[in-house]
């Protein structure tokens, strides 16, 4: 317990001194993180844009990695990634213990948002987590075409990417920032835990009241 709260209030103090220990294999960390949140649909839970955000942060105030090689990994990983979750989907039928992992409130409303929407959805569905695990799934069992799913693939990753790295330095930038970095992350987990944790609360009170009505 004391070694998580040193870790949780000491982020910076440790995240870093990984960076520097791992040297090159760092891109390769970043990579295979961003490449396993977006292209295999049983790690949705793996951070996607908040890691981008934070590794920019770090390097805002401590250039342990460099800008123009993280924001093309960060590129490739998450390109690539939503190529072979499309894939993923076109074979799904045959895939039959995968197809019952996946199945879920996520893919039913990445289904119904790639029906209404198309295009527009592979590119703006990036934006919201696990939503973006399951679109090129869906897109792929639907059998979406293949060319105008990697314009939306190509369009969405470019502005979620740079839109992450160019706010996440710039918050880094900030001379309070780099005063309190740990503290602030700290409380922006807390925040994010709180209101994940309120959401559920309310979902859970809903079944209660429908259940009781006898409404689900």
């Amino acid at each position: 317990m004391a070694n998580l709260l040193y870790i949780l209030t000491h982020i910076a103090e440790v995240i870093i001194p990984m960076f520097e220990w791992l040297g090159p294999w760092s891109y390769v960390l970043l990579f295979m993180i961003i490449f396993m949140e977006t292209g295999l649909v049983i790690f949705p839970w793996l951070p996607g844009e908040s890691l981008i955000f934070l590794t920019a942060s770090f390097i805002a105030f401590h250039p342990v990695l460099k800008m123009e090689i993280v924001i093309p990994v960060f590129f490739l990983a998450a390109f690539i990634g939503d190529t072979v979750n499309y894939f993923i989907g076109c074979s799904l039928s045959r895939w039959q213990w995968l197809a019952k992992r996946v199945n879920g409130p996520g893919m039913v409303k990445a289904h119904q948002l790639l029906e209404k929407h198309g295009i527009k959805t592979i590119a703006f569905g990036r934006f919201v987590p696990l939503i973006r695990t399951f679109v090129p799934l869906i897109a792929g069992t639907m059998h979406f075409d293949f060319r105008r799913f990697m314009v939306g693939n190509l369009l969405g990753v470019i502005v979620w990417v740079l839109l992450a790295s160019v706010v996440g330095y710039y918050f880094g930038s900030i001379p309070f920032v780099k005063e309190h970095f740990s503290l602030i992350i700290l409380i922006f987990v807390a925040a994010a835990l709180l209101v994940i944790a309120t959401l559920a609360l309310i979902r859970h009170i809903r079944r209660k009241i429908l259940k009781r009505n006898n409404m689900l």
